[in-house]
C-alpha cells in the first residue's frame, strides 16, 4: 500500500482535484449539479470555508479553497462533501471488491489532489488553470461559454474580461 501523507497548514489556500472513479463519457457531476452544489452547501453550513475558484467538469472539478484561521481539515470537508453527493445518487456503478469489504460506494476516488497555493502568482495561475479547463478538454471553444466555473464571477467583479481565453490569452500546455 502506498504511504500516503498529506500536511496541513492553518488557513492556508489550496487547489484540489477531484475525480470520479470512471471518468470515461461519465457527466455524472453536470448531470446532478444542483445535488453536488447541495453538498458543497451543507458542508460549508457545518465546517466553513471560502470557495476562492471553482469550475465543475462532467467528470472532475477543480477548486481553491481557503480555509478559517486556525482550521486544517480540508480532507473532513471533501469526505463530507463526497459522501453527501452519494448518498443521494442511485446505486448500479461498478464496486470494486476492495471497497465492497469495505462497504463504499464505487463513485469517487479515493484520494484527491491537493497543493498548498504559496503565493499570489501560484493563486493566480491555479484560478487560471481553472477557468481554462474547460476550453483545455474541447468542451466549449470559450471560456465564458462553460456554465458552471467561477469565471462568471471573476467577470462580474472586472478580474477577466469576458473575452479571457479568446485567442491564446491564456495557452497550458501541460496535462492535469
Amino acid at each position: 500500500m502506498t504511504d500516503y501523507r498529506r500536511f496541513y497548514v492553518p488557513g492556508a489556500t489550496w487547489f484540489f482535484t477531484i475525480n470520479l472513479t470512471q471518468r470515461k463519457d461519465n457527466r455524472l457531476l453536470l448531470e446532478n449539479i444542483d445535488l453536488l452544489r447541495a453538498a458543497f452547501y451543507e458542508v460549508k453550513k457545518r465546517h466553513p470555508f471560502t470557495i476562492d475558484a471553482i469550475v465543475i467538469m462532467p467528470d472532475h472539478l477543480h477548486c481553491l479553497w481557503t480555509l478559517p484561521p486556525g482550521d486544517v481539515d480540508y480532507s473532513t470537508r471533501w469526505g463530507q462533501i463526497k459522501g453527501h453527493f452519494s448518498r443521494h445518487i442511485g446505486t448500479g456503478e461498478r464496486i470494486s471488491k476492495s471497497r465492497g469489504k469495505r462497504r463504499e460506494r464505487g463513485l469517487w476516488q479515493r484520494r484527491f489532489w491537493a497543493h498548498l497555493i504559496t503565493d499570489q502568482d501560484d493563486f493566480n495561475n491555479h484560478t487560471d488553470y481553472i477557468h481554462w479547463n474547460p476550453s483545455k478538454h474541447g468542451w466549449v471553444r470559450h471560456v465564458a461559454d462553460w456554465p458552471y466555473s467561477s469565471f462568471h464571477k471573476f467577470v462580474r467583479l472586472g478580474i477577466y474580461p469576458i473575452t479571457w481565453g479568446h485567442s491564446g490569452e491564456f495557452d497550458l500546455d501541460a496535462g492535469e
